[in-house]
């Protein structure tokens, strides 16, 4: 938590009719004794507590989160090898993991300030009640990315009024969750129900309950190991799954073009992050999902993507050749301009390595002209399969694999096979007969499958206690089957160690609060 004398930004108002929730970013600064004395304030306010989550430097959901600060054995990066984060290979100086503490903590921050002052303005009750149940559920959001990415971290409960506040020592990690779901479970019953909303970039009650869902899984796992714990998470998912919201899009594939042309599915994704322009001719709260994370294109009009990011041959392998899903995810095709002439060059059986991540595909974004580094595709949070297969998982630790196990999981496979979700299917259902250490298994590699490159596979791992594990067969598997020219992708998973199961305090805030402690041997 750097010191930062933080001052709420303006934005403009969140309730227009445009194709964005939150799409103009803060401008100006104010003061508290200025500020918050109408309801209009408030949604300004809280527009800028939502923002932190995008952040233009590209350490949040606008590129970090789902890309170097989430290396698994999912992908590598191209041609990238030594001395870099994006190959495990960096200190606690390293910038990117700085200013992803910086900007959560610039959020809490934010949070903190308008919950002081949201009795401030005389408006209808009920509209502030909402208010408020958003800004406690961002301000424990913020704190689940820290503790999850740092251990026990300093919590902050009022805002910064002075540069000489006191600071903070660590809190533990169980402080930390415990305050999470204090204000998550206070936010659940403030915040409005997703009906009659017509986007899914504001927090709703179901998408409060979904990431309770996801909280209390990882609190039954590491490093707490609070097995009671799987049933809050049962009883989380199970709030979402009969509130009778959300259902799967027939079709895997249209979820992500339907990101890519800026069209909502309030349905399959329960919450997402707002992204909006592409950065030319104003500033904008834009990403890169698609870009950053995108098939291989040098042409500008189809929409550039360098393709930096590669799935590893076990994420290939891991979907099996009937599973339709490889094909999206995984891109088949990159495009390569010749003599100024574009083509669509499909990769060979033996280019496994060569692939580049596909889910989101720059080809069908409709808004023009098209940025090489930025555009308006928002980033699915939490959808209603991650729902489904953390029903099934934690069913499967408290009952083992049930009839309600079964079905969650196959609901999401028949899906992903383009069947009907709710009839049995032979093709895609699950083996039956599974023991519950076997069933667990499969639930695992399916929530790879399902959700591979959405920024969940290395949170699963480490709280699984399977992280270390796995980057180290993934190095010995990559040295000894990929081909040569690849073998440098064995790099990441080479360079982690018991260390890296989180992250290190950055050097930016152990130089100024020196009430903080490093972790473990950064």
């Amino acid at each position: 938590m750097k010191r930062i004398l933080i001052f709420l930004l303006l934005a403009a108002s969140a309730m227009s009719g445009c194709k964005k929730f939150l799409e103009t970013e803060p401008e100006d600064f104010v003061t508290p004794e200025n500020y918050y004395n109408t309801e209009a304030d408030l949604k300004r306010a809280l527009n800028g507590v939502y923002n932190r989550l995008i952040d233009n430097f590209g350490r949040m959901y606008s590129r970090g989160l789902y890309s170097y600060l989430a290396i698994s054995d999912e992908f590598f990066y191209k041609n990238i090898t030594i001395n870099n984060l994006k190959v495990m290979e960096f200190d606690a100086g390293q910038l990117d993991v700085g200013r992803f503490w910086e900007t959560a903590y610039q959020g809490i921050d934010r949070a903190n300030l308008l919950l002081e002052n949201v009795n401030k303005p005389k408006m209808d009750e009920t509209r502030r009640n909402v208010i408020r149940g958003e800004a406690l559920f961002l301000r424990a959001y913020y704190y689940f990315l820290l503790v999850d990415h740092f251990g026990g971290v300093p919590l902050k409960l009022v805002s910064t009024g002075s540069p000489n506040d006191t600071y903070l020592p660590r809190t533990t990690v169980k402080a930390v969750y415990t305050q999470i779901v204090k204000d998550m479970q206070e936010a659940e019953k403030l915040v409005s129900d997703i009906q009659g909303y017509t986007y899914n970039e504001t927090v709703t009650k179901t998408a409060v309950q979904a990431i309770l869902a996801r909280v209390f899984l990882t609190m039954a796992g590491e490093p707490l190991m609070e097995t009671a714990r799987y049933k809050d998470a049962l009883d989380y998912a199970d709030s979402v799954i009969t509130s009778g919201r959300h259902s799967l899009n027939p079709d895997y594939k249209q979820i992500f073009i339907n990101h890519s042309q800026d069209k909502y599915d309030l349905q399959e994704c329960i919450w997402e992050i707002g992204m909006f322009g592409n950065q030319l001719g104003s500033t904008q709260l834009a990403g890169a999902v698609g870009i950053e994370n995108g098939l291989e294109c040098a042409d500008d009009k189809i929409g550039y993507s360098g393709g930096g990011i590669h799935p590893t041959g076990r994420m290939f392998e891991l979907y099996g050749t009937d599973d339709p899903r490889r094909d999206w995810a995984i891109a088949p095709y990159k495009y390569v301009i010749t003599n100024g002439v574009t083509t669509k060059t499909n990769y060979t059986a033996a280019q496994v390595y060569d692939r580049t991540v596909g889910k989101w595909r720059r080809e069908y974004e409709t808004a023009t002209p098209k940025n090489r580094s930025y555009n308006s595709t928002n980033f699915p949070v939490i959808r209603y399969a991650d729902v489904l297969l953390m029903k099934a998982e934690a069913e499967n630790e408290l009952n083992g694999p049930t009839a309600a196990a079964y079905n969650a999981l196959n609901q999401v496979r028949r899906r992903g096979f383009g069947k009907p979700a709710g009839t049995p299917d032979v093709t895609a259902d699950a083996p039956e007969g599974m023991d519950k250490a076997a069933f667990l298994a499969y639930v695992q590699d399916e929530r790879a499958r399902e959700l591979a490159f959405e920024g969940i596979r290395k949170h699963d791992l480490l709280r699984w206690g399977l992280y270390l594990s796995k980057m180290q067969s993934l190095a010995a598997e990559i040295t000894a089957t990929a081909p040569s020219a690849f073998r440098y992708a064995a790099n990441a998973a080479k360079n982690v160690t018991t260390r890296n199961l989180v992250f290190p305090i950055p050097n930016t805030e152990i130089t100024v609060n020196h009430l903080i402690t490093q972790n473990p041997n950064w």
